[in-house]
């Protein structure tokens, strides 16, 4: 194990102080109490001696503190770097989480830690299964969620896949999130729960993940706050301990997700008309790509009534707009539906519905399509999110989640009364 930076106090260690780091983060969390953090409880069990651990090293805090934590807990612990997008810039800092200088922070984190640490390019997988695809569903008018493609098909996929053909048990990713171990053989499945820290959890866009995947991954800081964990980073003066976050899309970066679209799909910025739902004209847009169902500021047109957007036509290249209460969605139509437990539900089911990234729950009751369909239909009971195809619709149950899926079609109150 390494030490924490403060040998003299091996229980309880105070960041060093860091004059370069930024007023935000100096002051983000107090004196950490290294052991607490590290207990069982807070981290998981320690099972790691004779067992080897994967981590997908980003070069970030998390990930960091995720591979010192199962070093810590007594895993062989090999850190890997996905390579996954090679930014235009030639400094590659636009795309902070993709370029080269990522790269080396995880590397140094790595030889901070002592582990061995690898890179493997995936450039080719997520350019397929992520940016082809964020790509292809804006320009057909629909809300893709890019780091939940990423998880489906490249995290926990290609590298699962590659945690065990080197013969590692286990693969921890960086996410804010929790996993109940159950017995799948005995009838007891996995779960997934939400994460401790309700403004960091991420359970959200890992709806996807199966019952064989769950038994494989661990998320080690889901019992943490986000200041524990930084704290901890401080505690053991990991490099990246005062690394800022990145909000972007990671193959985005800095400049606009319209633009990123629009030089690949130059069609979407066709000018065109927004319409009333009654159909009445009201005003012009520059591009279906600049707007998202539910937007509501940078409309350009002038009303007695806050607008939000209801809907993307391509075909007729139109922006519907429309009121709050015609906005809200009444039932949502899922396809590619996955149930966490892994076994399809026979009976329509009371959840709870999220369909932004930590966005407001909404009662629902689910009926779920017939078997091998992976489809259901969720109708809620009281008001009902503002919805658009092509985004993920994640159910709850407290802090378990139940499963999701993807928003094939989005019923409104003017849609079941036949007027749009």
């Amino acid at each position: 194990m390494i030490a924490p930076a403060s040998a003299s106090a091996p229980a309880t260690a105070r960041p060093r102080a860091r004059p370069w780091a930024s007023a935000a983060l100096a002051v983000e969390s107090p004196v950490a109490d290294v052991a607490a953090l590290l207990a069982p409880e807070r981290i998981g069990p320690y099972d790691g001696a004779g067992k080897t651990c994967v981590v997908a090293m980003s070069g970030g805090v998390d990930s960091a503190v995720t591979a010192l934590v199962m070093r810590e807990r007594g895993y062989r612990v090999i850190g890997i770097n996905l390579r996954l997008f090679s930014p235009d810039d030639p400094d590659h800092r636009a795309n902070p989480c993709c370029g080269i200088p990522a790269m080396d922070d995880a590397r140094m984190t790595c030889a901070r830690i002592g582990i061995p640490f690898y890179a493997i390019n995936m450039e080719g997988e997520f350019r397929e299964a992520v940016v082809q695809r964020f790509v292809d569903e804006y320009a057909a008018g629909r809300t893709p969620n890019p780091c939940l493609e990423c998880n489906r098909h490249v995290k926990f996929r290609h590298l699962v896949e590659r945690a065990k053909l080197i013969g590692a048990d286990c693969l921890a990713t960086g996410h804010y999130a929790r996993i109940e171990r159950g017995d799948p053989a005995a009838g007891e499945p996995h779960r997934l729960l939400r994460a401790v820290d309700p403004k960091k959890d991420q359970s959200y866009v890992l709806y996807t993940l199966t019952q064989e995947q769950l038994g494989f991954i661990h998320f080690p800081l889901g019992g943490l706050h986000k200041t524990e964990t930084r704290a901890l980073a401080r505690a053991f003066d990991l490099p990246v301990a005062e690394k800022a976050e990145s909000q972007e899309i990671c193959f985005v970066g800095k400049r606009s997700y319209a633009d990123f679209v629009a030089e690949r799909r130059p069609d979407v910025t066709r000018p065109g008309e927004i319409v009333a739902t009654t159909g009445e004209a009201l005003g012009a847009h520059q591009g279906l790509v600049h707007h998202t169902v539910g937007q509501r500021r940078g409309l350009g047109i002038a009303a007695g009534e806050p607008l939000f957007v209801i809907r993307l036509e391509p075909d007729r290249n139109r922006l519907v707009v429309g009121s709050r209460d015609e906005a809200a969605a009444r039932e949502i139509a899922l396809e590619r539906v996955s149930i966490t437990s892994g076994l399809w539900p026979e009976e329509p089911f009371a959840a709870e519905a999220m369909v932004r990234y930590r966005g407001a729950l909404a009662a629902a009751v689910v009926e779920p399509g017939a078997a091998g369909s992976a489809s259901a239909r969720v109708r809620f009971t009281g008001d009902g999110p503002i919805a658009s195809p092509g985004q993920a619709l994640v159910l709850y149950r407290g802090d378990e989640v139940l499963g999701g899926g993807t928003i094939s079609s989005v019923e409104t109150p003017r849609s079941r009364d036949g007027e749009e």
